[in-house]
């Protein structure tokens, strides 16, 4: 049966025909009577069936589903435990270190569980986890949370897709028989293959072995690259290169990429025209690049953040992510795409209007992690939200409450 919701808001970014929509425009909104049938949004337009179920939106903000495309839940929520949290990008990754050995199966489930009802409770129905590599001694073997995680995403499946990607060191990719194997355990899972580069000494070998890999069996690549300003650090460089090189057609997203914030000019005019011939997206990570990058003895002078408008200008897909939330990498935070958003505001001048912007985390997301994009007028009515917020401004500000649109037989409106 059509159910008919009147008066509600779709912001006109999160449409992939606006012009065919209907409603009455007001600012970067779409105001009016919303027709929805069982399985598809048919618009703002026309008369509605007398049978049809008639629900007040009360002005009300609809969403598609939210996409997250950087996480570590592996990580989240250890923050009690860490009595020495601070620092730089290197002291943080000592603290968790020492913390995997309160890591149990147990331990992991509790915390995870705890951020994936976050994010389902934040509209968000894909998710891509980055996990720490490596078993004890063998830097090849899957980790405990590995497994944990897996189980999880199959108990959570109903709820939200979430995806993992593994995260060893480029390195690792630069010797064969470590690549076949991390490469198989990712396989099992249908996961995303993944690296960290930091000046590895191999990186240009593991960069392009990854890109093979990733070609004959079929993977989506996502890479931590470049987490530091250091002048020498040239490690997104290296990664297109090789994107180029290998010609792969399939999603890249590189996340951190803060190098490019020691670049200007021509040589950012290249670099970022290479990344975008090459397809790779860039996720820009605002609270944790923030947090840990231009450390010093008093108050940072440079952000720390990559440079998302100038590579965007230059056709890359960008896209937001939330990365850590309450570990050694960043203390604060919430599992939640719309956080994200608003602190990336003032870090990387996000003018008004705000609807420019919930592209990052919604279908610029999606293409960038080579899943199905989030336009209200294409998502099937299950993947539609309700925010608690009647205007753009304060949708971001506050974060405010999100519930499916339709729970059982009946929207909620």
């Amino acid at each position: 049966m059509p159910t008919l919701i009147r008066n509600i808001a779709v912001p006109r970014s999160l449409l992939a025909d606006p012009d065919r929509f209907g409603g009455q425009i007001e600012g970067d909104l779409q105001r009016g009577d919303l027709l929805i049938s069982e399985d598809r949004v048919i618009g703002m337009t026309g008369t509605p069936p007398a049978e049809a179920r008639v629900a007040d939106g009360k002005g009300r903000i609809l969403l598609p589903g939210l996409v997250e495309p950087h996480l570590h839940l592996d990580k989240a929520f250890t923050l009690p435990r860490l009595p020495d949290v601070g620092g730089d990008l290197l002291a943080a990754i000592r603290a968790q270190e020492a913390d995997k050995k309160n890591w149990t199966d147990d331990d992991l489930r509790a915390r995870a569980g705890r951020a994936l009802a976050e994010l389902v409770s934040a509209g968000v129905v894909h998710a891509r986890t980055h996990v720490d590599w490596g078993n004890g001694a063998d830097p090849t073997a899957p980790p405990r949370a590995w497994g944990v995680l897996a189980e999880l995403a199959q108990d959570w499946a109903d709820r939200i897709r979430l995806e993992l990607s593994c995260l060893p060191d480029i390195d690792a990719f630069a010797e064969p028989a470590a690549a076949a194997r991390i490469a198989a355990d990712v396989g099992r899972v249908g996961g995303t293959l993944g690296a960290w580069c930091l000046n590895h000494p191999r990186r240009a070998r593991g960069f392009a072995a990854a890109f093979d890999l990733a070609a004959s069996r079929g993977f989506a690549l996502d890479f931590h690259v470049d987490e530091g300003q250091g002048a020498e650090l040239d490690g997104l460089e290296t990664l297109a290169a090789a994107a180029l090189r290998s010609g792969f057609e399939g999603p890249v997203l590189c996340g951190h990429a803060v190098s490019l914030t020691n670049l200007a000019g021509d040589r950012l005019a290249r670099l970022t025209e290479d990344l975008a011939r090459a397809r790779i997206s860039l996720c820009a990570l605002p609270t944790t690049n923030l947090y840990l990058q231009s450390r010093g003895a008093g108050t940072p002078d440079r952000r720390g953040i990559t440079r998302l408008a100038e590579a965007a200008a230059r056709g890359v897909t960008p896209c937001l992510g939330t990365d850590n939330v309450q570990d050694a990498f960043y203390p604060l935070g919430r599992h939640d795409p719309l956080l994200t958003l608003a602190t990336a505001v003032p870090a990387l001048h996000l003018d008004p209007p705000f609807g420019a912007h919930l592209p990052l985390i919604t279908h610029l997301a999606a293409r960038a992690t080579g899943v199905e994009a989030g336009f209200v007028d294409r998502a099937r009515p299950s993947h539609l939200f309700l925010a608690e917020a009647v205007s753009l401004p304060g949708l971001v500000s506050a974060q405010p409450a999100r519930r499916p649109l339709f729970q059982g037989r009946g929207a909620v409106a």
